[in-house]
């Protein structure tokens, strides 16, 4: 397997085109809730395909087949990105369509190399960008953009660029898996509920909370300058399940805490290995930022299928002389106690925090972690089998951490990261003391 830092993988794309919907779809402004304001970044995923049964010769008709008709049940999908009279991200339905790009590569799929951590220039080249796009606020910006990579062995790769105001993991998920479902002729197991209004805003506005996950936090230790000024190593650690039990046990041997999650214990293991691998001074004051679920949380429950962000994103924060000198524990309990403040009244708080103010949460000396841990991308099917391998092409921020599942059996998990030569070497020491 070929790193991609040796490798350059030559790409040659055709012409973008428009996949609008299948049939006439409504037209109009759609109304995107504040949920979905707070997270306007783009995501680029690419998904592996390799059958040993057929090849790839007919896979950008079926596949672009498949979206128009999936874009009807999908139809924001086919408008653009504007912006409301009120100030706030909108989707005018214009039934455009998304945009499709036919590719092909001139090696095998194998030579792409590790797909299991970014890799912004290898697996760039297998998603397509559009001109002048990177402004995320700009105006008639298409939310979708596919790229259909066919490769000399037969397999291909679909790369995605989606804006993540129009949804979070499990949305692209159940999105990924309707168009797949689509292209194999089947009917929809999860058709999107697409009325996001019934996470509005409520009038007048009502802050229960104080919602500390848009408070800025003074830099003391220069960490802004570290990750903005020096060359980031990104790296992947796989944790199988005999690591993760062990870091569960390390949470709870003190007798602090009865029990913990994976995600809880790994959350706050990384993120008190992070902060001292950063070097943050004593009195530093470090935040931890992560999405919880609220589909279930909600009061009554979001409908199966919503279509839009069902995620909140939940916070805490420590000095960081706490968090490093205290035992793992600590951390650990500082984030099973920001699950809990996740109810129905803290979530509508935040819509309404936002409605009122306009905030967007900061990442000044912030680790914002994303699990993908439970999302089950590796089920896609478009008719080819699921994916060999599928995964980010790049983190979206310099302060982000994601948790990714891994091996056949989904147990394992890859913490993937950027940090400076520095902070790395310190951070792969901790995870040797630990032994994992």
């Amino acid at each position: 397997m070929k790193g991609g830092a040796e490798f350059g993988l030559k790409v040659n794309q055709g012409k973008a085109t428009l996949v609008p919907p299948a049939e006439e779809t409504p037209k109009g402004l759609y109304f995107l809730s504040n949920l979905d304001q707070n997270i306007a970044v783009i995501v680029r995923t690419i998904y592996c395909f390799k059958s040993e049964e057929k090849g790839n010769e007919t896979v950008h008709g079926v596949l672009r087949d498949a979206l128009a008709e999936v874009l009807v049940y999908y139809y924001p999908l086919a408008g653009r990105l504007t912006i409301s009279s009120g100030g706030k991200l909108i989707v005018d339905c214009t039934g455009e369509g998304a945009v499709f790009v036919e590719a092909e590569a001139d090696c095998r799929m194998e030579e792409i190399g590790d797909g299991t951590k970014p890799d912004p220039v290898t697996l760039g080249s297998l998603v397509y960008d559009i001109p002048g796009s990177k402004n995320i606020l700009g105006l008639g910006v298409p939310p979708l953009v596919a790229q259909v990579t066919k490769f000399k062995c037969g397999g291909f790769v679909l790369g995605l660029c989606m804006n993540h105001c129009m949804f979070d993991g499990i949305g692209a998920m159940e999105f990924v898996n309707s168009w797949g479902e689509t292209a194999r002729g089947l009917s929809l197991t999860v058709p999107p509920f697409i009325n996001r209004s019934i996470l509005k805003a409520r009038s007048p506005p009502r802050i229960n909370y104080q919602h500390d996950e848009f408070a800025e936090i003074e830099d003391v230790s220069g960490t802004h300058q570290l990750l903005y000024k020096e060359e980031l190593q990104y790296r992947s650690f796989c944790f199988d399940s005999e690591g993760l039990e062990k870091v569960k046990m390390k949470a709870v041997e003190d007798g602090m805490l009865i029990k913990c999650t994976t995600f809880e214990a790994l959350a706050g293991f990384v993120w008190r290995a992070r902060t001292k691998a950063l070097g943050f001074k004593p009195d530093q004051l470090s935040k931890l930022l992560f999405a919880v679920d609220g589909r279930a949380r909600f009061n009554p429950p979001l409908p199966r299928g919503y279509f839009g962000n069902g995620i909140v994103l939940t916070n805490s924060i420590s000095r960081a002389s706490e968090l490093v000198e205290k035992p793992v524990s600590f951390a650990v309990g500082l984030v099973q106690e920001a699950i809990k403040l996740v109810t129905d009244d803290y979530m509508r708080s935040a819509i309404d925090y936002f409605e009122a103010t306009r905030a967007r949460p900061s990442l000044s000396s912030t680790l914002l972690i994303t699990a993908w841990s439970r999302l089950s991308f590796h089920t896609t099917d478009f008719g080819w089998g699921e994916p060999t391998m599928s995964g980010p092409v790049a983190l979206p921020e310099k302060e982000v951490i994601l948790f990714l599942s891994h091996g056949d059996d989904r147990k394992s998990i890859n913490v993937l990261l950027g940090l400076p030569a520095s902070a790395m070497k310190t951070f792969e020491e901790l995870l040797m003391v630990m032994e994992i």
